[in-house]
């Protein structure tokens, strides 16, 4: 079965194993999570659980944001996911997640949102390569020819510059490295999308 938990990622770092291999990581505030809601096959089509992360002021939240985290006991959330094939049984609503959910040496998968690069050109967004910067060539960074004359028309799939980055981004098969249940730290091998500070969804992996 599926489980899972929300988290903000914290950053990059190191850490060394008993003989001296460095391996790079990234530490995630992986809960505490909040289960908001259960969705049945009954009721909804399909079987999930609503995780909330991340408390959020009433001030600066909606009405029905409010009565829905009621129903669980709970401050309105930042951040909410819903985590489907998992067990139902085993959850229930107000029930808190924290990261003792996973254990070292487990292999998960890692759901976040790139960083936004806004508007670029195709040299940056699809990697091609310059004119001649010199002796009048009047081409230098721009994306080069459009096509034939005779189709009238810009080709499907022509590389073009356009809005880079803030893509939903799933890294997969990353090992656990370290647990700590004191401050609900995940310690994650390799790197994950987003900036420091973004939220993450870690699920155990889909294909290992």
């Amino acid at each position: 079965m599926s489980k899972g938990i929300l988290g903000r990622k914290l950053g990059m770092t190191q850490v060394f194993t008993a003989d001296g291999t460095v391996i790079p990581v990234t530490v995630i505030e992986a809960g505490p999570c909040v289960v908001l809601q259960k969705k049945d096959q009954e009721n909804d089509g399909y079987e999930a659980i609503q995780l909330g992360f991340d408390d959020k002021k009433d001030s600066r939240s909606t009405r029905p944001e409010i009565g829905h985290a009621k129903k669980a006991s709970a401050a309105p959330k930042r951040f909410i996911k819903e985590i489907r094939g998992i067990d139902l049984g085993i959850y229930e609503v107000g029930q808190s997640i924290n990261a003792n959910v996973f254990a070292e040496g487990e292999i998960v998968d890692v759901t976040g949102t790139s960083k936004g690069k806004g508007f670029q050109g195709v040299i940056k967004r699809h990697g091609q390569t310059r004119g001649p910067m010199s002796h009048g060539s009047r081409y230098h960074r721009s994306p080069g020819s459009m096509g034939s004359i005779q189709a009238n028309r810009v080709a499907p799939g022509k590389l073009l510059p356009g809005r880079m980055g803030a893509d939903t981004i799933t890294i997969q098969n990353l090992p656990i490295i370290k647990i700590d249940e004191a401050k609900n730290l995940i310690v994650v091998k390799g790197s994950i999308p987003g900036p420091n500070k973004s939220y993450v969804t870690i699920r155990n992996s889909v294909k290992k």
